[in-house]
């Protein structure tokens, strides 16, 4: 008989002191010296009131990496559960933003551990990313492949938001800016709605002995890329008819800087159209009817969405769809740690796991998008 995984703790880790709305220039940094004129405007429209990020405010530099953001939620982890990570012997990974391109980013996190030898995954996507990270975690403990596993998810969206990496692109737009603004707003959006920050898992066999553990029930992964366009990406640029032209393709180097490839950028008009009814009608109605699901089945819905203007329009479809979850059976923390992409579930599993308004028997049900090209996690935990 297959064996059940069970999230036994979780941990996280947010770094330095919370960044309220007002501060945000004052550490990323203004474009060419002039502050943004969609601040406000974002801001009002996602709710986020404080978020983290590894730049000490007083010199602007970094103060951790990815690897090391990842690490020390892990090793918090080990700090709560009393786990010895010596004796890990799986290690899961999911970001969006490693630090290197090679070696991949779980690697990173394990030599930053610096522990045993252990076999090490690694899953490239947005926030899907830690997700599947745990659910190989969750399928190598069910399968008695291992005793245990730990998956995280960690974010380092900083680095991509620093205003002093817009400069040179500014600069040499400057006539194409003023003929289609747009271009500019795909990467000021996302300024304001990004965090850094890491949340870990501990994946075992059994429940943990005297406490609160959250059995994996299912884990459903959904891909809607087959006839989705991009929506956020970073290492290309889209051209005026919606396809790519990737930094690969640039006879002169300089171009990828001066034309803003790597920067992170998000169609807001894209995302706005189809995220609504991609994650309910496309992604949440398959996952009810395949599970038998019922609305009063669900004790807490626990929604990763990015912004706190999508809140409404997501029940609302729901309610339309005959799956009416009431609003005060959501729980989330996005004002007050912002958007952390793939550690943003982690770190709301863990603050309702230590909320103290979980009891046995409790069911969750976890939504966690990803609109880089439109792709789902639903996934269903019990208390025990």
């Amino acid at each position: 008989m297959t064996a059940k995984a069970y999230i036994t703790d979780i941990a996280s880790f947010l770094p330095n002191a919370p960044v309220g709305n007002d501060d945000i220039e004052s550490v990323l940094g203004m474009v060419n010296g002039k502050p943004s004129r969609s601040r406000k405007i974002v801001l009002r429209n996602n709710g986020i009131q404080t978020r983290h990020y590894a730049i000490d405010p007083k010199t602007g530099r970094f103060t951790h990496n990815n690897a090391q953001l990842a690490a020390t939620a892990v090793r918090a982890l080990a700090g709560k559960s009393g786990f010895d990570l010596n004796g890990l012997e799986c290690l899961c990974a999911g970001t969006s933003s490693p630090d290197l391109v090679q070696p991949a980013h779980g690697f990173m996190l394990h030599g930053e551990l610096a522990t045993p030898p252990c076999e090490v995954f690694t899953a490239a996507a947005v926030c899907t990313s830690g997700m599947t990270a745990l659910r190989y975690a969750k399928l190598n403990i069910e399968a008695g492949h291992y005793r245990n596993a730990v998956s995280v998810g960690s974010e380092f969206p900083s680095r991509y938001m620093r205003g002093r990496n817009f400069g040179p692109e500014v600069d040499s737009q400057v006539s194409e800016l003023e003929k289609r603004p747009e271009l500019a707003f795909e990467k000021d959006f996302l300024r304001w709605m990004l965090s850094d920050g890491a949340g870990a898992a501990l994946v075992q066999p059994q429940p943990k002995a005297g406490g609160r553990s959250l059995r994996i029930d299912w884990m459903d992964m959904i891909s809607l890329a087959g006839d989705m366009p991009v929506c956020m990406y970073s290492g290309g640029n889209k051209r005026a008819d919606g396809s790519m032209q990737y930094w690969h393709e640039l006879e002169d180097p300089l171009d990828i800087v001066r034309q803003g490839f790597y920067a992170l950028k998000q169609d807001a008009r894209i995302l706005n159209e189809h995220i609504i009814q991609a994650s309910i009608d496309r992604a949440l109605m398959p996952v009810v009817r395949r599970h038998g699901l019922a609305p009063a089945d669900i004790t807490w819905f626990l929604p990763h969405y990015s912004s706190e203007y999508f809140r409404e329009k997501l029940h609302d479809r729901m309610v339309e769809q005959g799956f009416d979850i009431p609003l005060d059976r959501w729980f989330t923390n996005l004002p007050r740690v912002g958007n952390v992409g793939s550690a943003s579930i982690y770190l709301i599993m863990e603050e309702l796991l230590y909320s103290g308004k979980l009891k046995p028997g409790d069911r969750l049900l976890c939504y966690i998008p990803e609109s880089a090209r439109f792709s789902f996690c639903y996934m269903h935990l019990t208390v025990v």
